[in-house]
């Protein structure tokens, strides 16, 4: 993909409760910049009982309503889902709640655009000078999560896996497979990386607090690494399932052997196994689980690769089932799109009216109400 192509993009914001400052983020999406001719915005209401989704409507996205609240990362597959529609060529996933800067869309999506990158993250920490101001206990979390995530994924060097703001290519849009609900952002890494897309990151400032409300996946960092930790395991579990079941298989073993040798060694001691006898149960008990375990990672490997064989046939069916343009470049006319998932019909987005004291973060500058054309940005 290079960047003399015009290809389309679509901005997909999941949102919830975010009326505050949804308008303002979608009137900075820049509606056109070089190598990219259109520019739309998709925002997925998961469930808000405020006013986000009328107010996008007359921003001019398209919008996807969940009747309830549903978890980020069914907003994000619904969102994915109707970029592809809209017949996406490159699909930029960004938060609604004004912490990242849309004017910074065409630096995230370079790599894919200059050097054929399928994924590209934003990091918050690959610069010192664009790493924002956070809780202490939160920046610790985002290192623990990357060195996890950098270890599942084989001697990953990714600063930030816990950022929203990210690009990817159509065709990796197409092969993403995700299964967590609550979030998506490390286990997109772990699918993507076993599948080897190529993947890098970008370093762009970013708002470390938000300026209204809480976060409703990182307010609480028990309740964040309670419910993430799990998302990573299984997709370990499913891309490496070797290593997975290797580990606790060796684990068990360890264990036993541990108990057998004490038990051994105070046996030679002192010619009696008590009071430790009980030992010698529990540690064969731990080596026969190992040897049961082993056997699963064996089964669980082999499994494995039915699920490469199956994971290249629906990536070849979403190819056939997306190759079709959308109608007047509208969700609401394909014959194929979801009931469950209304959509409006495609609409111009206009310049939005802003003011220098918007809700919406911006890096350097104030918006101004009408367009203009700076190295090959189109801008509001």
């Amino acid at each position: 993909m290079s960047a003399s192509d015009d290809l389309r993009l679509v901005v997909v914001i999941p949102a919830l409760n975010e009326e505050a400052t949804i308008a303002d983020v979608i009137g900075h999406v820049p509606v056109a910049f070089e190598g990219v001719s259109s520019v739309e915005v998709v925002v997925v209401d998961d469930g808000s009982t405020d006013r986000t989704a009328a107010l996008a409507r007359e921003a001019g996205a398209h919008v996807v309503s969940h009747p309830s609240n549903r978890g980020v990362g069914a907003a994000f597959a619904t969102g994915i889902d109707a970029a592809l529609r809209l017949g996406a060529d490159v699909v930029v996933n960004m938060d609604g709640d004004g912490q990242f800067a849309p004017e910074d869309i065409p630096a995230l999506v370079r790599p894919i655009l200059e050097d054929g990158y399928g994924f590209v993250t934003c990091t918050r920490f690959g610069n010192r000078r664009y790493v924002p101001q956070m809780p202490r206990v939160k920046r610790w979390g985002n290192r623990v999560m990357c060195r996890l995530v950098n270890w599942v994924i084989r001697n990953g060097t990714f600063t930030d896996v816990s950022c929203g703001f990210r690009a990817y290519t159509r065709d990796t849009a197409l092969r993403l497979n995700l299964f967590g609900r609550f979030t998506y952002t490390q286990e997109s890494f772990i699918d993507l990386a076993s599948k080897e897309v190529r993947m890098t990151e970008v370093p762009l400032r970013v708002r470390g607090v938000r300026q209204f409300g809480q976060s409703r996946v990182a307010s609480n960092l028990w309740r964040y690494a309670f419910q993430t930790l799990p998302i990573i395991a299984r997709a370990m579990r499913d891309t490496r399932p070797l290593t997975f079941f290797g580990i606790l298989a060796l684990a068990f073993f360890l264990l036993g052997c541990l108990q057998a040798g004490f038990v051994s060694g105070w046996w030679l001691a002192t010619g009696k196994t008590a009071p430790w006898s009980s030992l010698v149960t529990i540690g064969a008990a731990c080596i026969i689980i190992s040897i049961l375990v082993g056997t699963m990672a064996l089964i669980a490997d082999q499994l494995g690769r039915v699920r490469r064989v199956q994971e290249e046939l629906l990536t070849l069916a979403r190819r056939a089932h997306y190759i079709a343009p959308p109608v007047d470049g509208g969700l609401a006319d394909r014959a194929d799109a979801p009931a469950e998932f209304p959509v409006i019909s495609a609409a111009s987005r206009e310049p939005a009216a802003t003011k220098a004291d918007s809700p919406a973060w911006k890096p350097d500058h104030a918006a101004a109400p009408e367009r203009k054309t700076v190295g090959g940005l189109t801008s509001r």
